[in-house]
């Protein structure tokens, strides 16, 4: 799939089990969170306000995605906040499709608009590179099963201080919904895997 296919099939609601390793403490901290993706057309208003935003021609816009969420981690302070809403907006690159240009009202590793660079790796995964004033984040998601997403993410400050993160996330079916994809059509290889579920 290419990554307005692969933004197309995360849209829907997710809820996310995730380990955040503080390597510098050598520490690690669980969370989970609700999140809702929802793809957006190229013709989107908020597609278009983004790419201006940044200075991009939105007619090079191929769409994106609006992504908001409501988590807790372990750590938390009380009163502390982990609600947000972003926008991405995709420019691929002309001559290579499959890679390009991620434009993000929002970034990851610091609340300020960002522009990163995105390709899709040859096991269908979704690969993120931000590059921040005082930091650096890579971030994947790939697929094992149609309702099953993953990501991993990394973030390295100056001074070499990082965090290592995984996340499971599960798509949230309700009684009306229809699988992504029908049990009989998914690879039998999917299915398995290395934790056993």
């Amino acid at each position: 799939m290419d990554v307005m296919e692969f933004f197309q099939h995360s849209a829907g609601r997710w809820r996310s089990k995730r380990t955040t390793h503080h390597l510098a403490f050598r520490r690690s901290e669980m969370g989970e969170s609700e999140i809702e993706v929802k793809a957006l057309a190229a013709e989107d208003p908020e597609i278009i306000a983004l790419c201006e935003s940044h200075q991009v021609d939105p007619s090079l816009a191929v769409g994106g995605c609006c992504v908001t969420w409501a988590a807790s981690m372990g750590w938390d302070q009380e009163g502390e906040n982990h609600e947000g809403k972003t926008v991405f907006a995709l420019i691929p690159d002309a001559e290579k499709p499959r890679s390009g240009q991620l434009l993000r009202d929002r970034g990851y590793a610091e609340i300020v608009s960002v522009a990163g660079q995105y390709h899709m790796d040859n096991d269908g995964g979704l690969v993120l590179v931000t590059e921040y004033d005082i930091m650096s984040s890579i971030e994947r998601f790939w697929f094992p099963s149609p309702n099953v997403r993953v990501r991993s993410s990394t973030v390295k400050r100056m001074g070499g201080f990082s965090t290592a993160t995984f996340c499971t996330e599960t798509r949230v079916l309700d009684a009306s919904s229809e699988p992504v994809v029908e049990a009989a059509n998914i690879d039998p290889q999917l299915i398995l895997s290395p934790l056993g579920w």
